[in-house]
């Protein structure tokens, strides 16, 4: 596979650090945005913060979306409402819902690792590169609620995976979508 250009790239051209900074903390507002979007079930709410993730890694490339959701858990461990239904502090980083939250620094990466290595373009490349790690986040997932509370594994996929599956579909759809657009949009800018 080769080393492709992501949309951020395209976009703003050349990153320095001061316009990474700006990039990492604006795309962190967005998770914590889409964070607050939620269909509540338990034990974890159904957000929008998976499609926000796979859009930020679509688009920003491994470094920049890992450094992201690094940000956005400091955020949150400091206090900010920047989880699910507003939710902050450390303990958030350590309890049930914890394999969601430092999974999602993997799936950011993972994200961004397949969009600059032969998944930048085209909507399927893009879906696939968006529902695998999105699935992916399960595993850390379902095992701190396996291991944080009196779910068996089972039960801990039953609720933390299975009632997520089709969401995962879905958004990974319209990530690819959204980014699928953006490299139209440039496509355009460019023709222009």
């Amino acid at each position: 596979m080769t080393h492709e250009t992501v949309l951020m790239k395209q976009f703003v051209g050349s990153l320095s650090l001061l316009r990474n900074l700006a990039i990492v903390l604006l795309g962190s507002a967005f998770i914590a945005i889409s964070a607050q979007l939620s269909v509540p079930m338990f034990p974890v709410p159904m957000t929008m913060q998976t499609l926000a993730i796979s859009v930020i890694g679509l688009t920003f490339g491994a470094r920049l979306a890992g450094l992201t959701l690094l940000a956005y858990l400091v955020e949150g461990a400091l206090g900010l409402p920047v989880f699910a239904g507003g939710g902050a502090g450390i303990l958030k980083l350590v309890g049930p819902t914890s394999g969601f939250l430092w999974g999602f620094v993997g799936m950011a990466f993972l994200t961004g690792w397949m969009a600059e290595n032969g998944f930048s373009r085209g909507f399927v490349r893009l879906f696939i590169a968006a529902f695998v790690p999105a699935t992916l986040v399960f595993v850390p997932g379902v095992l701190g609620l396996w291991a944080l509370t009196p779910l068996d594994l089972s039960g801990a996929f039953n609720a933390g995976a299975l009632p997520f599956l089709v969401g995962d579909v879905v958004k990974s759809t319209l990530a690819a979508l959204v980014v699928t657009g953006g490299w139209a949009a440039i496509k355009n800018r460019q023709h222009n």
